[in-house]
């Protein structure tokens, strides 16, 4: 639906003027183009179009304005009409006319005429409320003239207005609140021919544009702040609604192999469960693997090794390798050993980290064979990866304090939680369609001879990839559209490391399997990990998979495609799959715990699950065909257009039965391909009646075949002319368009905000006024676009067929683009001139997420091809995606390409289009394009230029109307001339061996080309040229012409005198348009000259300086044209100059060129360089160096400055580059070229004279700026430099003196800083520190107050340069920690202040809502860093802190990279010769490199000032160059310290190196070859080298390291190379670094000869200063500076002297601050270089620490070498006594009792030393757990304080030549064994104890606890290596069956550390041998043998067990022996006492 109101006259005006008129609906308001000189009556005849959502109300009211129209002051209102629609809602249209009313409501004179209609269009379309549109009020001079659409449009809204209309309005502003004046450069629709000179020229002048944003400001009382103003890029894109902009970047780079390097560093392993192991870690990537060493007897080995893996492959093969840690145990030459857990992740997962790497991380291990078992251990490793030119910033290696905290520091990605779960992860697959033959048909022949019946040719199945493992389905016989319906199932952890799924359907052979085509499911895409997020889901959905053309080949060239390498070149099939996610419950007992890949049947799904099924339709129009390669010429050529299969020729089908049959039941059948193949192909242009009940058409997919035409010598172009061939292919698709529109949304504002982002880096670079007025316009763009989003996906038309994916993707699509709207509006009020640059970032991150949203997982209609067929062959294709041409109602959901003309590009496909071949078009179309519901069909030539008759195919009974055409014919044809202002081109690419090339520029327009004349030996040339395109005929409306030419191709080449000119790179321009009615003036004409980036491949190759205009040729032919001046440089023959308005305004400059020398020479033809020049020319003038005469005796110039006078532009940006050429002046007057070079920007070198009036070097401000940014942790000087932090800066008011009190010793005396106001006053100010920062030093100074009396006073000869070292690295580490905080602090305040302002509410009040996650995300990243400081302050607690030690910078990057190359006045220009390779080619620029000059450049405007040439010592000859240093050779000592190297790439096969530095300087070389250090690849070299030199014939220092080898030649690891020259030279003073503090003895003994008060005198001579004036109470007074230090120092024999050394070393310290002459000097330093080799350029080897001092040989000679040989280890003897156990588990049962007992003995060992094992004797027999032993082990070793590591010097094998050298930590290890006899011994616990840091022993074993062990962290701790001697109780233990840490015993023993020195003196015996022995335990008898006394162990035994059951059975048997007596006597007894009775 919508409303046109067309404005037609409006009369009776009074007087004369300018008019405008405004028409507004429903509060939007459109504005009309100014009418000029109107008198009585203006006649606008303009129609404008509101689409609407809702019908039309008969209440609502138009309304329409006429306005005087000003450029000054605010439009002044004529009269207004008001009408009701309700007329037009009833009867649809209305034409009225109707007198104006003015303010009063009185009724004037003046009359409008207008017709209304009122059109309803079938669908709905979006709401369009008020405020979502900006509003303007009046546009001056016309200037701004955009079409009525939205903002986010880039497509006329003009498509539902008859052909030959043009419709034209203003965006306007909003009415509340500041409005933004959106200058946009895409889709600008200007002005119909009647409208003169008002359109906007190519580059709008700046200060234009300010006058105008203050005119509108004035208008709508608007700041002018908030307007947004036009950039100045160029005009391509400048592209409006019938035209796309064309993609200038041709190549495709996906598939093509780049070099990567992943280096993995595992340091340790902990926690492993099982028992006594011998763990080895295994790394493997892809199919590579690489094992550590194996460590035996151990749950946490320690191995510090160090692998690297070289891949030279495509990124998406790169990326999608899966990287696997596996710990396995007991492995061998034998066996494989048995696997402890693995870890896996994608490369692509390290590569997007912060600087690509994880770096000290701990790995977590799983057991894939059982998910149930939870952690099997961690990993500590450090994984980076490199790509070409990726620097990686990796951490200082030195002592690093080893990370407790495991749960803190997980290997995984920011946002994945620590706990991750088991998951399975069901990719279901149901069914493909339309698949190729994979088998020749004359297989297919013989197979139905035999068989009869006609099978298809393929097997399919399908297989998926995931996470290192594959899942298959079965395989289909003979299927074209095989029926699956299975589900592969992975079991992996949730959330996957592993981002892609790979799922491919390949055809099963008997020989080989081969992919038939590929798609890849980004997991990333089809889930969201917020709060409101939802797991993996996709589909049921179709996916699309291209590939390679369809015809079967034995050997398909491209059969990469299918396998998803690069970009597909034809649509190969489509497969309904989906994936979902379900996370397992590991608890419950059903679960399957192997992560086996299972295939399992699913149940079908019906047809209608994926969407109703529609009937689209694609028309495609070819306007031009040019630019048609010249091998392809010869042959006639077609285009075929194919979309999925239909238009296919060789197995597609235009109209098949299937999807006819399907359309009618209203069913499923998606693809539409037939059931059975087709029996032949359809013809070309079929015309056959093939039409069905319905009156339906045969698809027409291809254009005639048409013999090509000769346009020049290298292309060809098609007759076109106005018969336009056209196409057009019905197919039926699932209707998911809502998936598409939604991306099309996105994209446009991603479109839109790319381009204003374009334009803010361009205000930028240019330094055009206002960039954050043009970044307020982007935000404001982008909010109303994310608001409209919302609006317009909210309601969703099509609701069949939406999965689950669409849903949840909607909603937070919806939700991100609300935030999103919200926060751009919230940068927006926050940009500031100087925030501009960090919003910009901002700004960018939102670009990155919206291309991220745009891109839909779930595929609908498969894109579009397009071929270039020659001779039936497939020369060249396009690709087009199917949502970029796709139609809708709505004008933001419509594809961008849809109806409008786009210039498309063909190029080879595959591997064909790498490199030179793709650099190069094989055809340039132009071509329109529109694809739509076959019901929408009636708007599908709505876009096409104007001025056409259809002409349709002859057809019978069918009614023609509904046809689409199968040509257009123009009938209207406008004739113009181009004329092309080539001026110049710079930074092009070197095609030539010399180094140079001889370009020219090729012009294309339309199906005309011209070149420029060829100029040599140039990569700058200056053309200077017109050239002339006469009688170009373009066919459509004049008015659209002007508004949207056609597209200029400017393609530049390099001449070569035999063969083929050399393409070196392509740009495209669009050209300003006058028709023959309108006036050649400004502001439009002259055209201004513009820079075009010229493109080649993908890379940049320079820039194009041109302008273009087309001019119009009317009744009178040429003659009404501009006149063209003839040649006025008769040498120049027939060649036309740019004429003169358009060539830029000329200035006279002088350029001052300083001489210096030239460096490296390479050979030139073999021969040697001997006679150089150099020549310097610059715009036609030059000058020539004095000749070297003999280069090898001294390469510098004997004159130093010379100069010469040059016109150059006003405008700096189009200076000329200056060339530098250096010849070789040879015998016979010969001159050979050696090497060039171009500075292409003069900026740099510009002379501006010192501005007096204000002092750049002093405020106060900045000094309170400094403080804040010290306590930050910041830096003062650089914000690149973390080391600025050494003392406060003072700067003080510009003439007084600033008072710096500098102290000796900071931590006693307090720091304030003085700042006196003025020399004469006496007032000095207090600057205070402010008091936080105060607090803060008081406690540090509390605490090292206290320090230092706990630890005794550190002896100075203690002391070394080490100390020094590690004292600075700790301090380096402080910093870096102290800038990230400072850094999350301020990213964390301005989340915050968005928040809070989100809200309304202060930053101090609580979070918002909308804030909960980050907030959440925020706690736990605090929490972490809490916890780290908490561990790192305990440690520093625990240990006693490091007493004061005078410390050195160490930078972690090269010296050049913080003082910018030491290019302070001597600047080094690189010479090249040869060829420029590709940037995707291993032929880098450093190849090229043949030489250096070295010298500068000064360039002012004449005349100069007379002050400069006045002042004193002025040297006429050296003009801007006074005061430099002469250029004769000089003596230097050059002294280098090597002092390690760190991540070496290995060189040996074993994983290591051997290495040994190489020092060269000119010819000398030394070699430390002898001294390699065996098996490292962190080697500590701890050298310095001597070598004298002479500069400058010796000037270039490389420092090597190789790998020594015992076998054939040392291989070089890398290299770095030093320039000394520019920093012997340098301001920095880069000879001798100065130190922090002056001492004349000890390790900081200060190393330069000389002294700091003669460094400063000399320093204030050369710089002319008055100074250094000493005073009393320790003052120094530099140039009106005053400083404050020490005055006293301390010789060696502890005496005190005066000495004014500390005053001048605080100055020297200060001297940036220094007016004028101040820079920073260096001090004492280490720098650390990153080492390359030559064959692998750009990626880093390893780093080499090491610094450079150079001592000139006439000056006093300095002192020896400072010694920093690596610290010896020191020689130690741990002599641990273990005394008993107790509670020891019992693992044995008594062989006759069954009782439990152990035989128990104790293992110790130091960590690394496994083989130094040493056992205690077995106690037998223990019953209670209890053991004595009194048994002594003894274990030496060498002990490196400083490091806390262990030294071990070891031979790895039988079969390794030398010793390595490791160093592990000092970690005891004590296990308790059960000893057994005939079976292995049963491991039962162990404690590791590390010496440094371990928990006191407990008094009593019952106090000892497993907690011990457990809160290591919050008990206090102990170091042996402090406490010396130690005895306590500590617990031993292992893991159960739950595998939780249990108690399995204690052990009482004592630790006894003791030097060698000492243990020599005092000796004792191992065990309880002599000397020393230990008394015999006192074991009870019970641990007697058996064999000794079996009865008597029975006995106790039984006795122990039975004792009751004893004593009550020897109560028993006496009872019975007594009654048996009894029994027994009793007879005898009785006769007894009856005899006696008797007797």
């Amino acid at each position: 639906m919508a409303l046109l109101v067309h404005l037609k006259t409006i009369r009776d005006l009074r007087g004369k003027g300018d008019r405008i008129a405004k028409v507004t609906f429903r509060g939007l308001s459109l504005y009309t183009h100014v009418l000029e000189n109107c008198e009585d009556e203006a006649r606008f005849d303009e129609t404008f179009r509101w689409p609407t959502a809702s019908r039309v109300d008969e209440n609502e009211m138009l309304e329409v304005q006429v306005f005087n129209y000003s450029k000054v002051f605010t439009n002044r209102v004529i009269g207004t009409f008001k009408m009701v629609l309700q007329k037009v809602a009833e009867e649809g249209q209305l034409e009225v006319t109707d007198t104006l009313i003015d303010d009063n409501n009185t009724a004037i004179r003046t009359s409008v005429t207008i017709y209304i209609k009122y059109t309803t269009m079938d669908g709905t379309v979006g709401v369009w409320s008020d405020g979502e549109f900006l509003d303007i009020p009046g546009d001056p001079e016309g200037t701004f003239q955009f079409e009525t659409d939205s903002l986010l449009s880039g497509h006329s809204q003009g498509s539902g207005v008859s052909p030959g209309r043009s419709i034209h309005g203003i965006p306007t502003f909003r009415k509340a609140g500041k409005g933004v004046f959106s200058a946009m450069k895409l889709g600008k629709t200007k002005s119909s021919k009647d409208d003169h000179k008002k359109d906007e020229p190519a580059i709008l002048d700046m200060e234009d544009l300010n006058r105008k944003a203050m005119r509108l400001g004035g208008v709508g009382g608007l700041d002018p702040d908030c307007i947004s103003l036009a950039s100045v890029t160029a005009v391509t894109t400048n592209v409006s609604n019938k035209r796309s902009k064309p993609d200038i970047k041709m190549e495709p780079s996906s598939g093509r192999p780049v070099d990567y390097q992943i280096s993995i560093t595992v340091v340790e392993a902990r926690q492993l469960v099982g028992l006594n192991m011998d763990p080895v870690v295994c790394v493997e990537i892809g199919d590579d693997k690489k094992y550590t060493s194996m460590k035996e007897s151990t749950n946490c080995p320690y191995y510090n090794e160090y692998f690297v893996f070289d891949f030279h492959v495509p990124p998406d093969v790169m990326f999608d390798k899966i990287l696997k840690l596996s710990v396995i145990h007991s492995k061998n030459l034998l066996r494989s050993g048995t696997l402890v857990g693995t870890f896996k992740l994608d490369v692509g997962t390290v590569y997007s980290q912060p600087e690509h790497q994880f770096y000290r991380k701990w790995a977590t291990l799983s057991d894939p064979d059982d998910i149930t078992a939870g952690c099997k251990g961690y990993i500590k490793c450090d994984i980076a990866m490199v790509g070409k030119g990726d620097n990686i910033k990796s951490p200082h290696k030195a002592n690093e304090t080893d990370e407790d905290d495991i749960e803190g520091n997980l290997l995984l990605p920011e946002g994945v939680p620590l706990e991750r779960q088991w998951a399975r992860f069901y990719v279901k697959i149901y069914r493909a369609e339309g698949l190729p033959k994979m088998n020749t048909s004359i297989m297919a022949n013989v197979k139905k001879a035999f068989i009869g019946e006609n099978r298809d040719l393929v097997d399919p199945y399908v297989q998926v990839l995931f996470a290192g493992q594959r899942g298959k389905t079965s395989v289909q016989k003979s299927s074209y559209e095989p029926i699956w319906n299975e589900q592969v199932v992975f079991t992996e952890m949730f959330p996957p490391l592993c981002k892609r799924m790979k799922v491919q359907i390949r055809d099963s052979d008997k020989v080989n399997d081969v992919a038939i085509g590929t798609h890849f499911i980004d997991l990333r895409k089809i889930a969201n990990d917020g709060d409101k997020g939802f797991l993996p889901t996709m589909g049921p959905a179709w996916v699309n998979m291209y590939g390679s053309t369809r015809q079967y080949t034995l050997m398909d060239e491209h059969q990469d495609l299918n396998e998803g390498l690069g970009e597909g070149v034809s649509f190969r099939a489509r497969l309904l799959i989906s994936v979902a996610v379900e996370i397992l419950d590991t608890t419950s007992t059903e679960i399957v715990s192997s992560t086996e890949v299972q295939v399992e049947p699913v149940s079908n799904i019906s047809e209608s699950v994926t969407g109703k099924i529609e009937e689209f339709f694609l028309f495609g129009s070819f306007l031009e065909a040019t630019m048609i390669d010249r091998k392809i010429g010869d042959k006639p050529i077609s285009f075929e257009v194919t979309i999925g299969n239909y238009g296919n020729q060789i197995d597609g089908v235009s109209k098949p039965s299937a999807a006819k049959k399907n359309k009618k039941e209203g069913g499923g059948g998606g693809g539409g391909e037939s059931d059975e193949e087709e029996s032949e192909l359809i013809q070309q242009n079929s015309s056959e009646d093939e039409a069905d009940d319905d009156g339906d058409l045969v698809s027409v997919s291809s254009s005639p075949p048409m013999k090509p035409v000769i346009t020049d010598r290298n292309y060809f172009h098609l007759p076109y002319f106005e018969k336009k061939p056209c196409i057009y292919i019905k197919s039926w698709w699932q209707d998911q368009r809502r998936r598409l529109y939604n991306s099309n949304i996105m994209d446009k504002i991603a479109d839109k905000l790319e381009e204003g982002l374009n334009d803010v880096q361009e205000i930028i670079k240019t330094e055009t006024a206002y960039p954050e007025r043009r970044l307020r316009g982007v935000l404001e763009e982008l909010s109303t676009g994310c608001n409209r989003f919302v609006t317009l996906a909210n309601k969703d038309q099509n609701q069949a067929g939406r999965t689950k994916l669409d849903k949840e993707r909607l909603k937070s699509c919806m939700r991100e683009m609300e935030s999103m709207g919200q926060q751009a509006k919230l940068i927006r009020s926050q940009v500031k001139r100087n925030t501009v640059r960090d919003k910009l970032k901002m700004v960018q991150n939102f670009l990155h997420r919206l291309r991220f949203l745009a891109d839909e997982p779930q595929h609908s209609i498969p894109d579009v091809f397009v071929w270039m067929m020659s001779n039936s062959k497939r020369i060249a294709y396009a690709r087009i995606p199917s949502k970029d041409i796709l139609y809708s109602i709505v004008d933001e959901e419509t594809g961008k390409d849809c109806g409008k003309v786009k210039a498309v590009f063909l190029r080879l496909p595959g591997k064909k289009g790498f490199g030179p071949a793709g650099w190069t078009v094989q055809a340039k179309m132009e071509m329109y394009l529109w694809l739509g519901l076959n019901k929408q069909r009636k708007d599908f030539l709505s876009g096409l230029p104007n001025g056409f008759e259809e002409n349709k195919a002859p057809r019978t009974g069918s009614c023609l109307q509904s046809l689409p055409p199968i040509s257009l014919v123009y009938n209207m044809k406008q004739v113009f001339q181009l004329r092309a202002h080539m001026y110049q081109a710079r930074s092009l690419f070197a095609a030539d061996s010399s180094g140079l090339s001889d370009p020219f520029a090729r012009v294309f327009f339309s199906t005309h080309s011209q070149v420029t004349e060829v100029l040599s030996e140039t990569l700058c040339p200056t053309w200077d040229q017109l050239l002339v395109f006469d009688d170009v005929e373009l066919f459509g409306e004049a008015g659209e012409l002007r508004d949207d030419p056609p597209i200029i191709v400017v393609e530049v080449y390099d001449q070569d005198t035999v063969g083929k000119a050399e393409f070196i790179g392509r740009t495209f321009a669009k050209p300003i348009t006058k028709m023959c009615d309108e006036h050649y003036g400004p502001p439009r004409f002259p055209p201004r000259l513009e820079y075009y980036q010229i493109y080649r491949g993908n890379s940049t190759a320079g820039d194009l300086l041109a302008a273009f205009e087309l001019l119009q040729i009317g009744q009178g032919g040429r003659a009404e044209l501009p006149a063209i001046n003839g040649p006025t440089d008769s040498d120049r023959g027939p060649i036309l100059p740019v004429p003169m308005g358009i060539r830029p305004v000329l200035s006279r400059y002088r350029i001052e060129v300083l001489f210096w020398g030239l460096r490296d020479l390479k050979r030139v033809n073999l021969a040697q360089v001997d006679r150089p020049r150099v020549d310097i020319e610059c715009a036609g003038r030059g000058v020539q160096s004095a000749l070297i005469v003999n280069f090898k005796k001294n390469p510098n110039f004997s004159t130093l400055v010379k100069w010469f006078e040059v016109d150059l532009p006003e405008n700096e940006l189009l200076h000329p580059p200056l060339n530098i050429r250096v010849v070789d002046c040879r015998a016979f007057g010969r001159y050979t070229l050696v090497g060039s070079h171009a500075v292409t920007s003069l900026r740099r070198f510009i002379y501006s004279p010192p501005d007096k009036t204000q002092n750049n070097w002093a405020s106060t401000a900045r000094l309170m700026n400094g403080y804040m940014v010290l306590t930050n942790g910041g830096s003062q000087s650089r914000p690149s430099s973390p080391y600025s932090r050494t003392l406060p800066r003072t700067l003080s008011h510009p003439t007084g003196d600033a008072i710096v009190n500098m102290d000796a010793n900071p931590s006693v005396r307090k720091m304030d800083t003085l700042v006196k106001l003025d020399a004469s006053s006496d007032a000095v100010i207090k600057v205070d520190v402010n008091e936080e920062e105060k607090e803060e030093k008081k406690k540090k100074k509390k605490k090292k107050k206290g320090e230092v009396e706990e630890d005794d006073e550190t002896d100075e000869r203690m002391l070394d340069w080490w100390s020094k070292y590690f004292a600075s690295i700790e301090t380096l580490m402080e910093i870096l920690r102290a800038q990230e905080a400072a850094l999350a602090e301020a990213e964390e305040r301005e989340e915050q202040e968005i928040a809070a302002e989100g809200a309304d509410i202060k930053p101090d009040d609580h979070p918002v809502k909308g804030s909960k996650g980050k907030e959440k995300s925020r706690d736990k990243s605090r929490n972490k860093d809490k916890k780290k400081s908490h561990h790192a302050g305990e440690g520093t607690e625990k240990r006693p802190s490091k007493p004061k030690v005078n410390e050195l910078l160490v930078y972690n990057k090269e010296l050049e990279a913080e003082y910018d190359n030491f290019e302070d006045w001597l600047h080094t220009f690189n010479l090249y010769r040869g060829k420029a390779g590709d940037d995707d080619e291993a032929a880098l620029d450093d190849d090229r490199i043949v030489g250096r000059f070295k010298g500068s450049m000064c360039m002012y405007k004449l005349p100069l000032s007379e002050e400069i040439t006045r002042e004193a010592g002025f040297d006429p000859n050296m003009g801007m160059f006074q005061s430099i240093p002469h250029n004769d050779p000089i003596n230097v000592l050059v002294r280098v310290f090597v002092v390690r190297a760190t991540d070496l790439h290995p060189a040996d096969v074993n994983g290591k190196a051997d290495p040994y530095v190489v020092i060269k300087l000119g010819k000398s070389e030394l070699k430390d070859k002898e001294n390699y250090i065996s098996k490292q690849l962190n080697p500590v070299f701890g050298k310095a080298f001597d070598m004298e030199a002479t500069f400058p014939m010796e000037s270039m220092l490389t420092v090597s390291v190789y790998d020594w080898d015992l076998v054939g030649t040392d291989d070089l690891i890398g290299e770095t190379k030093i320039d000394l020259e520019n920093r012997y030279y340098s301001k920095h003073r880069a000879t001798c670094g100065i130190a922090n503090n002056y001492s004349v003895h000890g390790y900081n003994m200060w190393r330069d000869p000389m002294k700091p008060s003669q460094i400063l005198a000399k320093l204030c001579k050369e710089g002319k200063l008055d100074g250094p004036h000493y005073g009393p109470g320790g003052r120094v007074k530099v140039a009106n500076r005053i400083f404050m230090g020490a005055t006293e120092i301390e010789d060696e024999t502890g005496l005190k002297k005066q000495t004014d050394e500390h005053l001048a070393l605080t100055v020297l310290k200060h001297w940036e601050e220094i007016p004028r002459v101040g820079c920073k000097l260096i001090p004492e330093h280490v720098e650390t270089r990153p080492l390359l080799h030559p064959e692998k350029p750009g990626i880093e080897q390893g780093r080499i620490e090491m610094w450079v001092d150079m001592f000139p040989m006439d000056m006093p000679a300095p002192g020896p070498a400072i010694d920093i040989s690596p610290r010896k280890p020191k020689n130690f003897e741990l002599r641990v006594i273990i005394w008993n156990t107790d509670d020891v588990v019992l693992e044995d049962d008594a062989f006759m009792t069954g009782e439990k007992m152990s035989d128990i003995y104790v293992k110790g060992w130091l960590k690394g030393q496994q083989e130094d094992k040493q056992d205690t004797d077995v106690h037998y027999h223990s019953l209670t757990g209890e053991g004595n032993f009194n048994w002594r082990f003894v274990f030496p070793f060498d002990y490196l304080m400083a490091e806390e590591k262990i030294v071990i010097s070891k031979k790895e094998s039988m079969f390794s030549w030398d010793e390595t050298e490791y160093k592990i930590p000092a970690r005891l290890t004590l296990q308790v064994w059960d000893a057994d006899h005939f079976s292995a011994d049963d491991f039962l616990g162990a404690i590791e104890l590390d010496l440094n840091r371990f928990p006191r022993g407990a008094k009593t074993a019952k106090q000892s606890s497993i907690g011990m062990v457990q809160n290591e962290a919050e008990l206090p701790c102990i170091s042996i290596f402090k406490q010396k001697r130690v005895k306590g109780w500590w617990p031993f233990m292992a893991r159960d069956e739950n595998d939780e840490m249990e108690l399995t015993g204690k052990v009482e023993a004592e630790l006894h550390l003791m030097s060698a020195e000492e243990a020599e003196k005092s000796p004792v015996g191992l065990g309880r041998n002599e000397p020393d022995p230990l008394e015999k335990p006192n074991r009870p008898n019970t641990s007697l043998s058996w064999l000794l006394s079996p009865m008597h162990v029975v006995c106790i035994l039984a006795w122990r067990q039975y004792k009751l059951h004893c004593v009550l059975l020897l109560g028993a048997v006496l009872g019975l022996l007594f009654l048996g007596l009894l029994f027994f006597s009793m007879p005898s007894a009785l006769s007894n006492k009856i005899f006696n009775i008797a007797g």
